[in-house]
């Protein structure tokens, strides 16, 4: 009886990680990507692999992603893993379909920024408040938040800021600008989202 009693817990749940990965999606593919901005650490290594080995960003994405996800396992365990998971199969599907089926006017940079730093924040932002996360380099931030008891969203800004740099050296150093904006802004909101 308490399993049943738990399903409609369980359904908004994962009805709220399925509308962050969305989300988070949307924005990188349809605001953030069109410009190189890497949203965050897997961003920025998925833009390399893109680079590099000409992986479709979305299938780029899902790879960085799910070889952080040994490490989740040790530090979250087993259900915050798979819902992770989850959440990063929905963002890496939502990128994809946006990628294939949509071609977006792109106005002006600093729109496309606020947009997309506005979106990922929330999406991101959902899915840490409902028990999973973003994956790649969340990942890491929120075992080291954890243990410092500081805000995610601070320690992920600095260790995704090594990864843009590294992203900027490669494509183009204005990324470095544009991401850190993209970081800071959006960064502000998840700690937003997940205040007490």
């Amino acid at each position: 009886m308490k399993e049943f009693a738990e399903t409609p817990e369980i359904f908004t749940r994962m009805g709220w990680i399925t509308c962050g990965g969305m989300l988070q999606g949307m924005s990188m593919a349809l605001f953030l990507f069109p410009h190189h901005i890497p949203s965050g650490g897997a961003a920025g290594l998925a833009i390399l692999l893109n680079h590099f080995l000409h992986l479709p960003l979305g299938i780029a994405l899902w790879f960085v992603n799910f070889s952080m996800l040994l490490f989740a396992i040790h530090w979250f365990g087993i259900p915050w893993t798979l819902r992770t998971m989850y959440a990063v199969t929905v963002t890496s599907l939502t990128i994809g379909f946006f990628d294939r089926f949509t071609d977006m006017p792109h106005v002006h940079l600093g729109i496309d920024l606020l947009a997309g730093s506005i979106l990922f924040g929330l999406g991101v932002g959902l899915m840490i408040k409902y028990g999973a996360s973003s994956g790649g380099m969340v990942i890491p931030a929120l075992a080291i938040a954890a243990y410092r008891r500081e805000p995610p969203g601070r320690t992920m800004f600095w260790m995704n800021l090594g990864v843009f740099l590294l992203t900027a050296t490669v494509i183009d150093f204005k990324i470095v600008l544009f991401a850190v904006t993209c970081e800071w802004a959006s960064t502000k909101i998840i700690d937003g989202v997940n205040a007490p």
